[in-house]
């Protein structure tokens, strides 16, 4: 495989008796390549390696009919080296995620279903740079019962969750903890050729205050093929810790995100071809974007958080599905956009006003190939619009082939016309590098599905 990369995955799962299990172990490991494109100055210039070691699972025991028990767990291990600093220090980073989770599910009554979901979870990281050793713990406590009642009419939910949140690190921050409580109920009626759903949500965050959201939307399906949707949605979010207080990256100053959002659609199923369009308008106060320059506690240029004051975004989605033959199946989606930051009528960070994708799927008896086609219009680096990166068009290939019911041999072949583009780069200024992508890269493995 390219970049010497070399993955591995195993899962088994079944029953025995009333209990239900799974497990799940995978492994990713790449020589990787360097992750800022100019292999001179003052930057590390050799490739920038990654590697993890995943498991998971789940046990789920059935009481009785209708009432189980549920255990789950997750936990990751990681490696990754990268670019950080004008030096030629090695900089590294390790991060260990952990999460275990208890699930009762409940019909108590015809009519009242209750899920009630107690879980824990770790994220623990360590970044070595020629700066030192910063260190940085989020330990996470979550609690959620939902109750779906049935209705003559529609289905009728309420929620409560708690998120509890304290952090650990090499840095001293003003506020090192917060709560979360959210209360939740929500509507949803299907009836006949008519669907509505409604929700309002209060909650209350010890950091940034109360705030209540919710939303209305409707539908309408005129005829077996066609149906018209409306959707409004007014949404928060909270910065997350790793934004607020990650070290060498956070940004304690960070406001919430609050939204307003409408979108209106059209879509069309058929026999062998489905197909939709969505216009769309989003309101955004306070967007936070992970593409500021080094600044405050911040020295991951490019990356950094920050708050943008008012943002628009307006545009319309065109996708749709085609099955041209039993074998050959064509699909898509284009975007064409606005997202504008409304004071300065500048594009948003990063974002373009055109990007898209087609997928072509063709099976052959026992062989299944596939040809995929994305790409993004210009797009600039910096929030003033100067720092420009011109659009791209990568092409992948995909093979799969079917040895017998239990083996299979699988390959990729990514950016197949070698193109060179940024995401991203460094800096902003005229020699200010870019972050590096994969050029054309070919990977290939064998699958086995062990069958009953």
């Amino acid at each position: 495989a390219s970049y010497d990369t070399k993955t591995a995955e195993a899962g088994i799962g079944g029953k025995y008796k009333d209990l239900q299990y799974g497990l799940n172990v995978s492994h990713f490991d790449t020589n990787g390549f360097s992750s800022i494109r100019k292999r001179g100055g003052t930057f590390d210039k050799d490739n920038d390696a990654y590697s993890n070691l995943s498991a998971s699972g789940f046990l789920e025991l059935t009481l009785k009919p209708g009432h189980t028990w549920g255990l789950q767990f997750f936990e990751s291990q990681g490696r990754n080296e990268n670019d950080s600093g004008n030096d030629n220090f090695d900089d590294y980073g390790k991060q260990t995620l952990q999460s275990y989770a208890f699930t009762s599910k409940n019909q108590f009554s015809d009519f009242w279903h209750s899920t009630f979901t107690l879980g824990v979870g770790v994220d623990r990281s360590k970044d070595y740079s020629a700066r030192g050793i910063s260190k940085f713990r989020t330990n996470q406590q979550q609690i959620t019962w939902q109750n779906d009642l049935t209705l003559p009419l529609g289905t009728l939910t309420l929620a409560y969750d708690h998120l509890g949140q304290k952090i650990d690190s090499s840095n001293n921050y003003a506020e090192d903890e917060r709560n979360t409580d959210g209360f939740l109920v929500s509507y949803l009626l299907n009836q006949g050729n008519h669907t509505l759903q409604a929700s309002l949500r209060e909650d209350h965050n010890s950091q940034y205050g109360n705030y209540t959201t919710g939303g209305l939307g409707y539908g309408y399906r005129f005829t077996p093929a066609w149906r018209i949707s409306a959707n409004y949605g007014k949404a928060f979010k909270a910065p997350t810790f790793n934004q607020l207080y990650y070290p060498n990256f956070g940004n304690p100053a960070l406001a919430p995100e609050k939204s307003d959002n409408v979108d209106v659609a059209v879509q069309y199923t058929g026999t062998r071809f489905n197909g939709g369009i969505t216009v769309f308008q989003n309101k955004i106060r306070s967007l936070i974007a992970n593409a500021g320059p080094a600044a405050g506690t911040c020295t991951y240029a490019g990356y950094c958080p920050f708050n943008v004051g008012k943002v628009g975004i307006q545009g319309i989605t065109f996708d749709g599905q085609w099955d041209i033959t039993d074998s050959l199946l064509l699909s898509g989606n284009y975007t064409v956009q606005s997202p504008r930051d409304e004071q300065t009528d500048q594009l948003l960070v990063r974002r373009s006003n055109r990007y898209g994708a087609i997928n072509l799927l063709h099976s052959v008896g026992d062989l299944q190939w596939g040809a995929e086609v994305s790409g993004a219009s210009t797009r600039y680096n910096n929030a003033a619009n100067t720092k420009q990166m011109g659009g791209y068009m990568l092409v992948n290939l995909t093979a799969n082939y079917k040895l017998n019911a239990e083996w299979k041999l699988e390959a990729r072949a990514n950016n197949m016309l070698d193109k060179e583009y940024a995401l991203a780069f460094t800096g902003n200024g005229d020699t200010s590098p870019a972050y590096n992508t994969a050029g054309s890269n070919l990977f290939a493995g064998l699958r086995y599905d062990m069958k009953p």
